[in-house]
């Protein structure tokens, strides 16, 4: 055994790669992205480090291009499911003694494999799977994933340094110990970054795993995982379960030995996850720790000061960079009266430039949406909009299922502050923009706090200091990311840490200290080295 007091390295945000014409980068991705095109894989489940087949098989297709299979997955039952929490139990003792120090070097070996070997893999994966441009890929499951990785690995030596003051003849320390029982990682399609972090977060903290990726998604996932065993991970300490939520996650979460559940998706589906750990609460060992990012309604305001030119990128980055499917997505828009006319145009303007295509294409800013379901959802919305009496689409409006998913970019402007798609969540490349008095300040604010039951990202132009501070202060409880005069997406580990509450979710702030704390449970050890040896207080004593 080694003796020290080790320090971790400094973390740092890893640098974006730019995949400008003729950039080695650029030629590596476009390498690996045909050759993962060119192939047909079969994804096995992976528990205790061994590949299952069931032969209950799901499809790996390609969003902008659903002709191309890029492999098929085997999907986990209730099966599977005993054999990982066997598995998960059987690698718990050995993972949960293991030095920090050790734990935190696998991961940290992950980061550089990632940053390394291993990025145009995962970026193309990403860009097939999930249909990204790449740039799109780029600072999602390359820089936000290796991020994830360093800072999560700083940010245990953060919470392990933490500990208590003592008195003089004795010794006050805390024991940061995983939890007792397994964890349960069920995360999305839109990020293979949110992918690595869910499962690997509770890892790091000496927890066994369970996780179930999204099942639009699991090519990517699958590239991760393979990534974590040849970082050395041990077998059994995350379990890989692609499959259906309810063979999947329904057994897993009545299991008596659940301890934690970290999750990335829908409200409706973290609520029912909520609801039945609620009604199993007696039969856990343990009472479980749910942390959840659902989703959002996002907002950017503009005050009557904006910068016109500010607001009109950040609206349509906001709302269409990767086509809308971040949960921090700008999804509405409140306008003044006086800005209007010239944002208008100009949002059109830069909206009709966009392009939509094969995310190969480095000229594209759109691919598809994700899947059919999606396709048929979000075009629901963009149909009523058409039909409405109180509402117009000023921009796009246009979709195309025949080779892709592809949905154009669009703007719907109304009359109605409430109308539907400025309440629901609609997670596509959709925003509604609403005009108001230019002198309606106070009463929009108000407007907007009361409209959506979300509150995730948030966004606020303004050049008038006092407006600003009136808007912090009056939607401090409506984003748990609010930004001034920037778009209401692109968190960066390290620096905006994430997460939102209502039905947003639990705000546990992926990216920080905050979110590792709900992985751990500590016990607090007091040691007395010159203990009383008579029963009687000294002011027992007689006069």
């Amino acid at each position: 055994m080694t003796l020290s007091l080790a320090r971790t390295p400094v973390p740092y945000n890893e640098p974006i790669r730019g995949y400008m014409p003729g950039s080695p980068e650029r030629a590596e991705l476009k390498e690996a992205y045909h050759d993962l095109k060119n192939q047909q894989i079969e994804i096995p489940i992976i528990i205790g480090g061994r590949e299952i087949r069931t032969g209950s098989l799901g499809e790996c297709r390609v969003p902008h291009d659903h002709s191309i299979l890029l492999g098929k997955f085997h999907q986990a039952g209730e099966k599977e499911v005993a054999l990982a929490i066997e598995a998960a139990a059987g690698a718990k003792k050995a993972w949960a003694a293991m030095s920090w120090e050790d734990r935190a070097s696998i991961f940290l070996r992950a980061a550089e494999l990632l940053a390394h070997k291993w990025r145009a893999t995962v970026n193309a994966a990403t860009m097939l799977n999930q249909s990204k441009n790449m740039f799109q890929a780029e600072i999602d499951s390359a820089c936000e994933l290796i991020d994830f990785l360093r800072f999560n690995v700083y940010y245990m030596t953060q919470i392990i340094s933490e500990q208590p003051g003592s008195d003089k003849m004795m010794w006050n320390r805390l024991d940061y110990r995983p939890l007792e029982g397994f964890c349960f990682a069920v995360t999305p399609f839109n990020f293979t970054s949110i992918a690595g972090n869910l499962p690997t977060s509770c890892a790091l903290m000496g927890n066994t795993v369970l996780w179930k990726p999204a099942s639009s998604a699991v090519f990517s996932g699958y590239k991760f995982m393979q990534l974590l065993m040849e970082a050395g991970l041990p077998e059994g300490v995350i379990n890989f379960l692609p499959g259906s939520g309810g063979k999947v996650g329904n057994p897993i979460i009545k299991h008596p030995d659940l301890a934690g559940v970290h999750f990335t998706g829908s409200t409706a589906t973290f609520q029912n996850m909520w609801r039945t750990i609620g009604e199993n609460i007696a039969s856990y060992r343990t009472y479980p720790r749910i942390v959840g990012e659902t989703g959002g309604k996002d907002f950017i305001l503009a005050h009557k000061s904006a910068n016109l030119e500010a607001l009109v990128v950040a609206t349509v980055r906001g709302a269409f960079e990767y086509q809308g499917q971040k949960c921090s997505a700008a999804s509405r828009a409140y306008i003044p009266s006086n800005l209007w006319p010239q944002y208008v145009k100009r949002v059109q303007e830069e909206t009709a430039r966009l392009k939509v295509g094969d995310v190969i294409d480095p000229t594209t800013f759109m691919g598809a949406v994700i899947d059919e379901a999606a396709f048929k959802s979000i075009t629901a919305y963009i149909d009523y909009a058409k039909n409405a009496p109180d509402a117009e689409i000023i921009a796009g409006g246009g979709y195309d299922s025949s080779k892709g998913w592809f949905i154009q970019p669009t703007v719907i402007a109304t009359t109605n502050p409430k109308f539907k798609t400025m309440v629901e969540e609609i997670f596509g490349p959709v925003i509604t923009i609403y005009k108001y008095p230019e002198n309606e300040w106070r009463e929009t604010l108000k407007l907007l706090d009361e409209t959506s039951p979300y509150a995730l990202t948030g966004a606020v132009f303004s050049n008038d200091r006092y407006a600003t501070i009136e808007a912090l202060e009056e939607l401090r409880n409506a984003a748990g990311n609010f930004y001034i005069n920037d778009k209401p997406t692109g968190a960066v580990v390290g620096q905006q840490p994430f997460g939102g509450a209502r039905a947003s979710g639990t705000n546990d702030k992926a990216g920080s200290a905050l979110n590792l704390m709900r992985w751990t449970s500590p016990r607090a050890i007091k040691e007395n080295f010159l203990p009383p040896e008579t029963v009687a207080y000294p002011y027992m004593k007689e006069d």
